[in-house]
């Protein structure tokens, strides 16, 4: 039974995971147009209704922060993993020149253009 019904939440995340990459490629893939801010908010609520659903696993729903992490990760795992992936955010943490690098960083892959410069590129 605990064998078939995690055999079925692995194959309902891989379904839901590749439809989401064949429905927000087109929007993250090169485009003559950056993405827009309500383009990321769009997909941002998505990310978090996934983290809320837990598909995401526990720990990404085990805090406030740890949300906003997974929902930093499934909005662009490039931009993530440049930005945040040495350094997550804490509790209480503002980061203003880390976010700045995030958003930039996701404008930059909408074109299709190099991630070079991007870390860093706000820094006080």
């Amino acid at each position: 039974m605990v064998i078939a019904a995690r055999n079925s939440l692995v194959s309902f995340v891989s379904i839901s995971s590749l439809f989401l990459f064949f429905c927000l490629s087109p929007i993250l893939a090169k485009s003559p147009q950056p993405i827009s801010d309500a383009q990321v908010r769009k997909m941002k609520l998505q990310c978090y209704a996934d983290i809320d659903s837990g598909l995401w696993g526990w720990s990404c729903k085990s805090s406030m922060i740890a949300r906003e992490n997974c929902a930093l990760r499934c909005l662009s795992p490039d931009c993530y993993e440049l930005i945040y992936e040495s350094d997550p955010l804490e509790e209480g943490e503002k980061d203003f020149f880390r976010s700045q690098e995030f958003k930039y960083c996701m404008h930059k892959l909408s074109l299709g253009e190099s991630l070079e410069g991007v870390k860093g590129a706000f820094s006080h």
